[in-house]
């Protein structure tokens, strides 16, 4: 990014340059100045009430502002402050100001692959049954054992070193999103278990395509776990070594994720903006007018997204239309080997500096609520995290039971991303070996991304 001069941004703020000049310097110190002061005043709202500033991601924004206001008390007030759209992005941002020890920071939107970092640098407060209601803290971690309420996939997330460290909102996966007549013209049966050798081969004969995430960011990563999990692999275990991890990479389920990958590459169901498709992209060739449709492996809000588009560009021409889309288990990496789905979502977490610890974690829990993820499902598509809202979900018809049923198997049956501390390096690491997906190559890949990898952790190599 460059500025309106030329100039480079600053790789530590993201803010455009300023020049050397006098008066800019006198204009930049009486900005900063100005921003300070307006900082101090923002801890405190009209009123006099501490405020809790709550960091969100861009999805499900107006659910949030909802909530924001009605879990507001006589004793504070929560103002919603938005990330930037990217997970990269959330995590320096979010980084930056709680290494820097930042008061401000009260509750947090956080992708699970953030909790075990900055849990491990000690930027998060604990959930306890001491400073929750109802032995919060025993449920979730009783969830993972499938004695709680919580989806055991979505309370795994929240643990580092056996302690929870935030409460799960939404808990995400993907599944094989796909149009019926495309598959049936294929000759396939989606009641069973399909592979992604089968889906390739599908679209590539009958004019369809296939959409991943194969840009170079954290979307491609999750696709390569999936796909090497899907094989019975990891990319790196034994994390709680930290950097001395062990990296499994380079192996069979490795090899056999770059063969996936390497398969679609080289296919006419590539489609054709692949290293640098994502979420968004992927979408726009389901409903293309005059085309045979896709296999897509996508985010649970795919259901949502295509029935507001009804009669609109980018979605089913009509009501017969939209019922041609289907959904499946996501795609086997080898057959006759179960699938691991990517297990996503969002977790609230409480800063470690905030002002406010025992409001924002009352805040936390209420933005939390049962009726709060209900909201965000029915309004936004983002799915639930407790078996409580997935059964209100699945009463409210708006979605068919199976499909809530097939998001909430793949969330306790899923792939979780790896679990470490220094998760940003390794799946840095990782998306530079392997992108772009049109070199991955099964005989090399592998090996040079483990490489690559150890050497990351242990400081040999920079990223």
């Amino acid at each position: 990014m460059a500025n309106r001069s030329g100039g480079p941004a600053s790789p530590l703020t993201g803010r455009r340059g300023v020049s050397g000049s006098r008066p800019a310097r006198r204009a930049l110190a009486a900005f900063a100045t100005a921003t300070l002061t307006a900082t101090l005043l923002s801890a405190c709202g009209d009123s006099g009430k501490p405020v809790l500033n709550w960091y969100v991601n861009p999805d499900g924004v107006p659910i949030f502002e909802k909530y924001a206001e009605e879990c507001s008390t006589d004793e504070y007030e929560i103002s919603v402050e938005l990330l930037p759209s990217s997970a990269t992005d959330q995590r320096v941002q979010l980084a930056r100001r709680l290494a820097a020890e930042d008061s401000s920071t009260d509750l947090m939107n956080l992708d699970p692959v953030f909790v075990a970092e900055f849990a491990n640098a000690g930027w998060l407060e604990e959930i306890t049954d001491d400073n929750t209601e109802d032995d919060l803290a025993s449920e979730i971690t009783g969830s993972i054992e499938g004695s709680g309420n919580y989806l055991a996939g979505a309370a795994e997330t929240v643990v580092w070193d056996d302690k929870p460290y935030a409460i799960p909102l939404w808990a995400n996966t993907q599944v094989l999103w796909y149009r019926k007549s495309l598959a049936e013209q294929a000759g396939l049966d989606m009641e069973q278990p399909v592979t992604w050798q089968q889906v390739i081969d599908a679209a590539a004969q009958n004019g369809g395509s296939v959409g991943v995430q194969a840009n170079l960011y954290e979307g491609y990563m999750v696709w390569i776990n999936a796909l090497v999990q899907g094989a019975g692999g990891e990319i790196v275990s034994d994390t709680e070594a930290g950097r001395d991890a062990s990296v499994d990479i380079d192996s069979d389920a490795g090899r056999a994720a770059a063969e996936v990958i390497q398969q679609l590459a080289d296919s006419e169901a590539a489609q054709p903006d692949l290293t640098v498709s994502n979420e968004g992209t992927s979408l726009g060739l389901m409903f293309a007018e005059g085309g045979a449709g896709e296999f897509m492996v996508n985010w649970t809000f795919v259901y949502k997204n295509y029935e507001g588009l009804i009669g609109a560009p980018g979605g089913p021409a009509d009501e017969q239309a939209f019922e041609d889309l289907g959904w499946a288990r996501y795609p086997a990496t080898v057959e006759g080997e179960p699938s691991k789905p990517p297990v996503g979502g969002i977790d609230i977490g409480v800063g470690a500096y905030t002002e406010n610890p025992e409001f924002a974690m009352e805040a936390a829990q209420c933005i939390t609520s049962t009726q709060a993820q209900v909201d965000l499902a029915l309004e936004a598509g983002l799915m639930p995290s407790t078996n409580d809202a997935y059964d209100e979900v699945a009463a409210s018809g708006d979605y068919p039971e199976d499909l809530v049923e097939l998001f909430r198997t793949s969330v306790d049956e899923g792939g979780p991303r790896p679990k470490t501390a220094f998760y940003a390096m390794i799946s840095s690491a990782v998306q530079q070996t392997w992108h772009s997906p049109n070199s991955v190559d099964p005989d090399s890949t592998p090996k040079e991304s483990a490489e690559y990898v150890q050497e990351v952790l242990r400081g040999e190599a920079l990223l």
